[in-house]
C-alpha cells in the first residue's frame, strides 16, 4: 500500500522577508504550515571567517557547495543573493524604511512601459506597524556614547549640512538591537529574549564590528530567524531546511510541491550523481506560497509554467534592480583647522549602515525619480586587506625593522624598547582609515525582462540605458558628498561598462489590477490559479526606492489576511492542522 502523501494547509517556498512573515502569520491563525528552505540554519558563531571556510561559502550543490551567498552574473547585471534560514535578512544591511507615500504611482514611463503599484501606502501603514514591531527595530544611538564619536556618521552628517540637505539626512530604523528595552546601549551586552530564540542560543547586542553583510556571528540583527521563524516554529510551523524545492503543479484543488532533500549531502563535495537525478520528496497544501526571493520565484514559476495554464503574459516582466549604485569614497581630508588633515571615515566601525540621505523625488517636490545615499560600512579585515596591497611600502617598513633589530641584535644600539619601531610596520594607515564606500538605491525604471534561456536556465535583459538620467543623477550626488568630506570619488568600475551588481533585485512576477497587467494580484494571489501565492520582491511592480525589505514583509503581511481568510473558507478537503497555543509572542499585533 503507498503510504499517503504528507498534506498541509499551506506550503511556503522560501524563508527571507516574504516567506518567514507568511510561516507565522499563518501558524498563528492555526494553520498547518510547511517551510522549505534550501538553505542551513546558521545560529550564532557559525558564519565563517577564515579564507578557507570563505572559499565554501557560497551556494551551487552540483559542486557541493552549500554556502550562504548565491552569486548571478547577466549580460548586464550581478545579483548577490542569500541562501539560509533566514533569507536575504541574515546578509541584509539593517535598514528598515518605508516606501514614501507618493511614490505609489499609476504612470507611463519614458520609452515604453508603465509603473503602476495597486495598493497604497495607506494600505501598508497597519503592516508596516506590526513588521516594524515584530523586527524590534532601533535607531543608531547617535546621541550616546561610545556610538556619537562613530567616525561614518558624523562625515555623512556633515556632507548633508554642507550640500544644504541636512533636512533629508536621518538615522533609518534598523533591525538590530543596541539596547535591551528601558536600558542604554551597550555593546556586547546579552539580549533579553522572552523566548528562547529556535537557535536556543544567547544574542549579544551590536558589537560594531561592521559585519553584518557576511552574517552575524553574535545574534546582534534581529534576523528573520530570530524573530519571525522562531515565532511560527513555537506555533507548530514545520521549517525543513536544506529542502531545494524543484516543482510544483496543481492537483485539483491542492497544490503538488516535489524538493532535494540535501540534509545528508557532504559539503565540499561534488555529488556521486547529478543533482538533477538526486531522490525527491513530494508533499501537498491547499495553498502555497512562493517567496524564493525575485529570482528564485520568477525562476520556479518559468520553469513550471506549463503545469500553469493562464499564467499572465506579464511574467518575468518589471524588473529592475532597485537603483543600486555603489561608489567609493577616498582620501578624504579635513582643512577645517587650517592644515590638511586625514579626514577618519572608519568604514569598519558599527553596523554597517548608520544614516542614509534622501534626494527626494520629483512626486515630493524635488527633480527626477528620487533616491537614497547611505554609508555603507564593511568588515575591518578589509582595512587589513586594503594596507596590506601596497606590497612595496609594506616591504620596506619590514626591511627598516629588520634593521633595528639586527643592531640590537649585535649590541650596536642600547635601546631595547622597539615597540615604536614594530608600530611603524603598519605605516600610518590613514588610506584606509580615510575611505568609505556609499550605496545608493532608489527609483530606476522597471524595464527589465527575465526568462529562460535555451539550457533552462535564468537570463535577465536589462540596461543601464532607460535609467541613464536617474544613475547620472546618483553619481554626480556622490561626487558632492566627495566634495564635502574634501576627497575623491571612485565609482564603480563596472558602471562604466553599463553594468551593476544589485543587493535588491525586484520584480518578475508583479502585482497588477489585471491578469493583462501582472502576475499577482494586490493580495499576492495568482490570477487564474487560487491558492497560489507570491510573496517577496518578484511582487513589486517598479522600485521601492529605499530599501525593500520591509516594503516586502508588509506586503507579505497584507497578503497573509487575504490567504488566511481563504483557508477558513469551507473546502473539499478536511484539515489536519492542530493548533498550539502559548503565550503571546511580545511583538504580536494588538
Amino acid at each position: 500500500m503507498t503510504p499517503r502523501r504528507e498534506h498541509f494547509d499551506a506550503i511556503i517556498v522560501g524563508s527571507g522577508f516574504g516567506g518567514s512573515v507568511m510561516a507565522w502569520r499563518l501558524a498563528e491563525a492555526g494553520l498547518r504550515v510547511c517551510l522549505l528552505e534550501r538553505g542551513k540554519a546558521y545560529p550564532p558563531g557559525s558564519f565563517p571567517r577564515s579564507p578557507y571556510a570563505m572559499r565554501s561559502n557560497f551556494w551551487d550543490p552540483s559542486m557541493g557547495l552549500h554556502g550562504l551567498f548565491n552569486l548571478w552574473s547577466f549580460k548586464k547585471l550581478g545579483g548577490v543573493v542569500a541562501s539560509g534560514l533566514g533569507g536575504g535578512s541574515l546578509i541584509y544591511a539593517n535598514v528598515l524604511l518605508r516606501k514614501d507615500e507618493r511614490t505609489f504611482v499609476h504612470e507611463n514611463l519614458q520609452d515604453g512601459g508603465y509603473e503602476d503599484w495597486p495598493v497604497t501606502r495607506e494600505d501598508l501603514e497597519p503592516h508596516y506597524d506590526a513588521v516594524e514591531k515584530m523586527l524590534g527595530t532601533q535607531r543608531y544611538p547617535f546621541e550616546h556614547e561610545p556610538y556619537r564619536h562613530t567616525s561614518k556618521t558624523i562625515a555623512m552628517k556633515l556632507a548633508a549640512e554642507r550640500m544644504g540637505l541636512e533636512d533629508d539626512w536621518q538615522l533609518p530604523p534598523l533591525g538590530v538591537t543596541f539596547a535591551n528595552p528601558g536600558q542604554r546601549p551597550v555593546p556586547g551586552e546579552p539580549i533579553r529574549e522572552r523566548f528562547p530564540n529556535l537557535h536556543g542560543r544567547t544574542r549579544l547586542t551590536c558589537r560594531l564590528c561592521g559585519e553584518c553583510d557576511i552574517g552575524c556571528n553574535y545574534g546582534s540583527k534581529n534576523t528573520l530567524d530570530y524573530t519571525y521563524l522562531s515565532a511560527a516554529k513555537r506555533l507548530g510551523a514545520e521549517l525543513r531546511v536544506r529542502a531545494e524545492v524543484k516543482a510544483f503543479w496543481p492537483e485539483g484543488s491542492e497544490y503538488a510541491v516535489e524538493y532535494v532533500d540535501h540534509s545528508e549531502a557532504r559539503e565540499g563535495e561534488r555529488p556521486e550523481v547529478p543533482t538533477s537525478m538526486l531522490p525527491r520528496t513530494i508533499i501537498s497544501a491547499d495553498q502555497l506560497v512562493l517567496a524564493a526571493g525575485t529570482f528564485g520565484s520568477t525562476y520556479l514559476l518559468l520553469k513550471n509554467r506549463a503545469a500553469f495554464p493562464g499564467l499572465s503574459g506579464q511574467l518575468g516582466t518589471r524588473f529592475c534592480g532597485n537603483g543600486d549604485l555603489l561608489g567609493f569614497l577616498f582620501k578624504c581630508t579635513d582643512s577645517s583647522k587650517g592644515k590638511r588633515e586625514p579626514r577618519i571615515l572608519d568604514g569598519g566601525h558599527g553596523p554597517v549602515i548608520t544614516s542614509a540621505l534622501h534626494i527626494r523625488d520629483a512626486t515630493e517636490g524635488g527633480t527626477g525619480r528620487g533616491y537614497y545615499v547611505e554609508d555603507a560600512g564593511y568588515p575591518e579585515f578589509v582595512n587589513w586587506l586594503y594596507e596590506g596591497s601596497g606590497q612595496l611600502a609594506l616591504l620596506r617598513r619590514f626591511m627598516s625593522l629588520g634593521q633595528r633589530l639586527v643592531k640590537g641584535w649585535l649590541g650596536l644600539s642600547r635601546d631595547t624598547d622597539v615597540s615604536a619601531e614594530i608600530a611603524s610596520v603598519l605605516g600610518d594607515c590613514v588610506g584606509s582609515a580615510s575611505s568609505l564606500p556609499l550605496l545608493a538605491m532608489g527609483r530606476d525604471i522597471p524595464d527589465g525582462r527575465m526568462s529562460l534561456n535555451r539550457d533552462g536556465l535564468l537570463d535577465i535583459e536589462w540596461s543601464m540605458r532607460r535609467s541613464a538620467s536617474y544613475f547620472r543623477r546618483v553619481r554626480q550626488t556622490m561626487a558632492e558628498i566627495a566634495d564635502a568630506l574634501e576627497g575623491k570619488l571612485l565609482h564603480n568600475p563596472l558602471s562604466y561598462l553599463s553594468r551593476v551588481i544589485t543587493v535588491h533585485p525586484l520584480g518578475g512576477c508583479p502585482m497588477g489590477r489585471t491578469a493583462g497587467q501582472g502576475v499577482v494580484d494586490a493580495h499576492g494571489q495568482v490570477f487564474n490559479h487560487p491558492g497560489l501565492y507570491v510573496a517577496d520582491g518578484a511582487v513589486m511592480p517598479g522600485p521601492t526606492g529605499p530599501n525593500p525589505s520591509l516594503t516586502i514583509a508588509a506586503l507579505a503581511d497584507r497578503f497573509a489576511d487575504h490567504l488566511i481568510d481563504r483557508a477558513r473558507r469551507p473546502t473539499s478537503h478536511p484539515s489536519f492542522h492542530v493548533p498550539v497555543k502559548e503565550a503571546p509572542w511580545p511583538h504580536t499585533r494588538t
